[in-house]
């Protein structure tokens, strides 16, 4: 049983929607705030804060029970007018909650399964915590774990391959067009739920050129800016994609936004690639006709997003076996690191002892004595100490590492002599 106090809250699309979600999404900026403060509490440590659009988490390390506070100052520091208790499910248990983190940052546990852009995150929030001076030898070992585990999961399974939603698939085939393309330009027309996801997807990811364009111009603006992108207005909509080489519409119209006839006003020097992701469809189908276009729609790119997303549900077993196998591995570092304080002043202990008799004899020696007498003692207290400690690490292992610390401390007074060394020191 792992003996780390360690504890989380989650609130996720699994329990709550959307409209809560956005309200408690913590920016990078946010989530260093909140650390920094909550750094001031008495006996907390190994912060770790992950918020992505479909969860918001705290992970924390304490004896008390701080759950009341960390929502509290979420609720008063984002102004949120309802009860956030509602909403976060907590986890008490520290193997629960160990085995949470690992299932949420290899996207076991993410709207879309298998999600690829998780452990990313998981890395990003890690990082804010290691900048705070938060994450502690508990913390920085569980994410390493996270990490080899991830990559272990990524070469032996089926987990990580294809994108599984349509953003990510409607992703991966714009990825797929720009790479024929010197200095592609690609055109996002619509920015609904999807839209949205498909810009945001390509935020740091695109080479080349990105233009946003909606009937609504300030949220064209917001979401540039938001990515790095540019906008241009509705009423260029026409000009927008003469120049661009890929053409991605989420547009909700009862009729075609892009039609046969207006492309054939258009010059198109080579191909233009167009993606329909709306329904009913905004771009015609007969658009194909023109010479150079070519049009995936919204039922191509979900079965490729199906047969990607197939696959991942066959792997989860896999993925929950290598998940298990890195979490008892995790415990059982996790046990050793409770005995290790104990060794430590048992090697101090041993190490006085040694020295208070060198001491006593280093003026009836020569040098040359000195120092092969300092290796044999060195070596003697090393297999003294080599015993108790493999005994401490097999009694771990059966949870019975309690009883032989306290005979230990009891045969070798540790408590009085670490103190007793610290007083000198």
């Amino acid at each position: 049983m792992l003996q780390y106090n360690f504890k989380g809250l989650s609130l996720s699309y699994k329990n709550s929607p959307v409209e809560i979600r956005e309200r408690v999404t913590l920016s990078d900026k946010d989530i260093e705030f909140l650390i920094t403060k909550w750094k001031n509490l008495e006996d907390i440590q190994d912060i770790f804060v992950i918020s992505t659009c479909n969860r918001t988490e705290l992970y924390y390390a304490s004896d008390i029970n701080y759950q009341h506070q960390l929502l509290n100052d979420i609720k008063n520091y984002k102004k949120i007018d309802f009860d956030l208790s509602d909403y976060f499910v907590a986890f008490e248990n520290p193997e629960q909650t160990t085995k949470h983190l690992f299932s949420v940052a290899l996207g076991l546990e993410s709207q879309v399964i298998g999600d690829l852009q998780i452990i990313n995150q998981v890395k990003k929030s890690y990082q804010i915590s290691a900048d705070c001076n938060m994450a502690g030898a508990f913390l920085h070992r569980l994410l390493h774990s996270i990490f080899f585990t991830n990559k272990k999961v990524t070469q032996e399974t089926a987990f990580r391959s294809g994108a599984a939603s349509t953003s990510y698939a409607s992703v991966e085939l714009i990825d797929d067009f720009a790479s024929q393309i010197k200095n592609p330009q690609l055109l996002i027309v619509g920015i609904g739920e999807i839209g949205t996801d498909v810009v945001k997807n390509l935020k740091d990811n695109f080479e080349g050129k990105v233009i946003i364009i909606n009937r609504t111009l300030e949220k064209s603006k917001e979401l540039a800016k938001e990515t790095n992108f540019e906008y241009a207005l509705w009423e260029d909509l026409e000009k927008e994609i003469e120049k661009a080489d890929i053409i991605v519409s989420s547009v909700a119209k009862n009729e075609p936004l892009i039609t046969k006839e207006l492309l054939e006003k258009i010059k198109i020097h080579s191909y233009k690639y167009f993606i329909d992701l709306s329904m009913p469809r905004s771009i015609a189908a007969n658009v194909e006709d023109i010479s150079g276009v070519i049009l995936y729609n919204i039922d191509q790119i979900q079965n490729k997003a199906n047969e990607a997303l197939q696959k991942r549900m066959v792997a989860i077993p896999d993925v929950k076996a290598i998940m298990n196998q890195s979490l008892y591995e995790f415990y059982d570092w996790s046990k050793e690191m409770e005995i290790s304080p104990t060794i430590q002043k048992l090697k101090n202990s041993l190490e006085q002892i040694r020295q208070e008799e060198l001491d006593r004899y280093a003026k009836k020696i020569s040098d040359g004595e000195m120092l092969l007498i300092e290796q044999i003692t060195k070596n003697m207290m090393q297999k003294i100490i080599k015993f108790p400690t493999l005994q401490l690490k097999a009694a771990c292992k059966r949870g019975e590492a309690d009883n032989l610390i306290e005979v230990l401390s009891d045969l070798f007074n540790l408590e009085k002599n670490n103190q007793e060394k610290s007083w000198i020191g």
